[in-house]
């Protein structure tokens, strides 16, 4: 664990959906004060409180990673990293030194069957240390199928979880 904290940082409370607030990724959340914090924070629902910014947990991403400076949100997932942005700056993750940062992190991740996404507003794109796959929105019946040479990401599609491929 780090000693950061949040400071006057409030992006989570923007670009993560709440549904136990019923409150979608990319509005800010009714209770949050931005830049100040979270009007109902000792009762704040248990998604909220399960909440794992990366930023404040991982030292290896730097100052420069903070959200409210680089309009980013890291969180992990079953499946590796997921990198969301302010809907604001859909592109933030492109922005260097972010973009070298995330192409290690996806080459990193290649070798240990680690997925790095980047989610801008409803798109979803698989980053690899080589390129990158938009896959756009992925509904909840849908899951991201890659295809390998090696360890090596050379495709990606989406899939329905019955398998079939999205028209």
């Amino acid at each position: 664990m780090t000693a950061r904290s949040c400071g006057s940082c409030t992006l989570c409370c923007k670009v993560m959906a709440i549904e136990e607030l019923a409150k979608p990724a990319g509005s800010w959340c009714r209770h949050c004060k931005p830049q100040q914090g979270c009007r109902i924070y000792d009762e704040r629902p248990p998604e909220c409180r399960r909440f794992d910014c990366l930023w404040l947990t991982d030292e290896r991403f730097g100052p420069h990673w903070k959200p409210n400076k680089s309009k980013l949100v890291l969180t992990s997932s079953e499946d590796g990293l997921e990198i969301r942005c302010d809907p604001g700056f859909p592109n933030a993750w492109r922005r260097e030194p972010l973009l070298g940062e995330i192409r290690n992190l996806a080459a990193a991740g290649e070798a240990h069957d680690v997925t790095v996404l980047a989610i801008a507003g409803s798109r979803m794109i698989l980053v690899t240390s080589e390129r990158e796959f938009d896959l756009g929105k992925i509904g909840p019946d849908e899951r991201i199928v890659r295809e390998l040479e090696g360890n090596r990401v050379v495709g990606a599609r989406v899939v329905r979880s019955s398998g079939s491929t999205r028209d």
